[in-house]
């Protein structure tokens, strides 16, 4: 491979490979660069090993590089593709799809309803993530709805109240108003008491397996036309506990017929044995099912939006019974599919999350291998990250797939520029820690705090006995790696001994760089990862930092400091 070819690789490997890396947010590859190479150079496929060699080192540099110095750099290179990139930026960068019909309305009221029974899992984020940025667009009002009216099969954790309010505060936003609905029982029993006097709902007493076989039929319940009063007064005695479990519910009256036998005659009210756990509501045992008691409330508190999930579209038609019944107008309605997240082995189930806590499968809710917002807060991610990724989705019926890629890198955009860097030796399953004794250099190395602020000062890593590096980076006898911020060095089968040798080695030479710790005065790490705790040792740097924050382990990824203790350092695992 003559010399012209070499040098019109590297600079078209340079610019492809600050394209990728500026386009995905993440270190550009060399195999993702041959593709386009050999496709847009005919003439370097007989070269095609000799070319990958040459633009390894080019695609090591551009991924040591920060984004901004990336930018810079393809402005220098090759600022159409620079401008390409940007124009990309803005058409990905679409706010959600309007609100129907806005302009009717005095004020957007828009409300996130959940069920207290455990801390909130990822998928639960899309909810108050998409709301609150509506709210924010419209400069709207959002309620903040606890339907808490199943103590017994959803039945809510006392501790998920005060949990999912502090969840909604790290996703960034903050209800205008709170309610429980266990605090609203005498309203929904006002309401219904209404309804029976419009003539729109029934007691009945017919066992439940009776009755469906009824309404699949489309015959009607015998106790149907019961009067008034009958109706008023079994009512009443459903709510003063009168009746056990399944002996009476109060349903509303539908249409018989209707083609959808789900929405006949369905239950409004029915006996719950079982006490509620906030002692405010342990007293009630008359409870009001979920479509009856949010139809209610959504009226009340003049909610005009709903967003909900496509499987729940039978909600809506069964509440505008009810709304038709009362004369009051229907707030509008936006469906959207279901969210996958990826990532993850542990399903995105409250009560399977809850079973393996209670187990020991997972040390908390906050386990880093848990898909709860808890465990995201704690690896060090920030709640923007997760509502951008979110409104990304946008508010489609079909179901859509969330990566946790996608949250990583809005994270990543976010704490690169501020947080500092270090060095940490995994203690690996494919070969561990090497310690190694290091001659003739100097007595430190002195990487920067942060590659792209010079004002944030250096390091200051003594060398003492030696070294350690990841067993993968030792490089075969007689070859040479660069330490980064220390310099170039042999492996002499026995130690590492200092070559005095400039920079350039690892971009003409193919000289590796590789981080490291000093062998004696480094701090003991463990970090916790989604994959599993892995063992290690840092810099003794890493002294310094706090609680809460946040560092890059370079060429790991960056972490959370989550506290010091007997000499080791734990650490939470963010993201590459």
């Amino acid at each position: 491979m003559d010399e012209d070819i070499e040098r019109r690789a590297r600079e078209a490997a340079e610019i492809n490979a600050l394209y990728n890396a500026l386009k995905h947010d993440s270190d550009a590859q060399v195999d993702a660069i041959m593709g386009p190479l050999m496709g847009e150079n005919p003439e370097f496929r007989e070269f095609g090993d000799q070319i990958r060699g040459a633009i390894a080192p080019v695609v090591e540099r551009v991924n040591g590089m920060g984004q901004e110095e990336r930018r810079e750099r393809l402005a220098e290179l090759a600022p159409d593709q620079l401008d390409e990139l940007e124009s990309e930026d803005e058409e990905d960068d679409q706010r959600l799809p309007e609100l129907p019909n806005v302009e009717e309305y005095d004020q957007v009221r828009m409300r996130m309803a959940p069920n207290p029974n455990g801390p909130w899992h990822l998928g639960s984020a899309r909810m108050p993530a998409v709301i609150g940025t509506y709210k924010d667009i419209y400069d709207g009002w959002m309620l903040c709805r606890f339907d808490d009216t199943d103590p017994e099969t959803k039945r809510p954790d006392l501790d998920a109240y005060d949990q999912i309010l502090d969840a909604v505060g790290y996703l960034g936003f903050e209800p205008d108003e709170v309610l429980r609905a266990s605090d609203r029982l005498d309203i929904y029993y006002s309401h219904a008491r209404d309804l029976i006097d419009e003539g729109g709902a029934y007691t009945c007493s017919c066992p439940q397996a009776e009755f469906s076989e009824m309404k699949n039929a489309g015959e009607a319940c015998p106790h149907r036309d019961k009067d008034t009063e009958t109706v008023h007064e079994e009512f009443e005695a459903m709510v003063a506990g009168e009746y056990s479990e399944g002996e009476m519910v109060l349903r509303v009256k539908t249409d018989i017929k209707h083609k959808n036998p789900a929405l006949r005659d369905f239950v409004a009210f029915r006996i719950i044995e079982t006490p509620h756990p906030r002692e405010e509501a342990a007293e009630y045992r008359c409870w009001p099912m979920l479509d009856f008691q949010s139809g209610i409330d959504d009226h009340l508190t003049g909610v005009t939006h709903i967003i909900r999930g496509i499987d729940l579209q039978d909600s809506a038609k069964k509440q505008r019974f009810v709304y038709d019944y009362f004369g009051w107008e229907y707030p509008e309605v936006v469906h959207w599919g279901h969210v996958n997240v990826d990532g993850y082995d542990v399903a995105m189930s409250t009560s399977t999350i809850k079973e393996l806590v209670d187990s020991g499968e997972l040390d908390g809710w906050d386990d880093p291998r848990a898909p709860t917002l808890a465990s995201l807060r704690r690896r060090g991610i920030r709640g923007e990250a997760i509502v951008d990724a979110m409104v990304e989705l946008g508010t489609s019926t079909s179901n859509v797939d969330l990566a946790m890629s996608a949250i990583y890198s809005e994270n990543r955009e976010r704490i690169d520029d501020e947080t500092d860097r270090a060095f940490m030796i995994r203690d690996r399953d494919d070969g561990g820690a090497v310690e190694l004794p290091l001659s003739g250099g100097p007595d430190a190395g002195h990487p920067p705090i942060h590659p792209e602020h010079d004002d944030r000062g250096r390091r200051d890593i003594p060398v003492g006995a030696g070294v350690m590096l990841e067993a993968t980076d030792l490089p075969q006898e007689g070859e040479r790696v660069w330490l980064k911020g220390y310099g170039c060095v042999r492996y002499t089968g026995e130690g590492l001994e200092y070559v005095d040798a400039d920079i350039d080695v690892t971009r003409e030479d193919d000289v590796a760089i590789v981080h490291w710790v000093p062998a004696e005065d480094n701090r003991e790490v463990l970090m916790r990862t989604p994959d599993g705790d892995v063992t290690g040792y840092a810099e003794s740097t890493l002294e310094a930092y706090e609680a809460d924050e946040l560092l890059q382990f370079e060429r790991v990824g960056f972490v959370r400091v989550d506290g010091h203790d007997d000499g080791r350092t734990t650490v939470y695992f963010a993201h590459n």
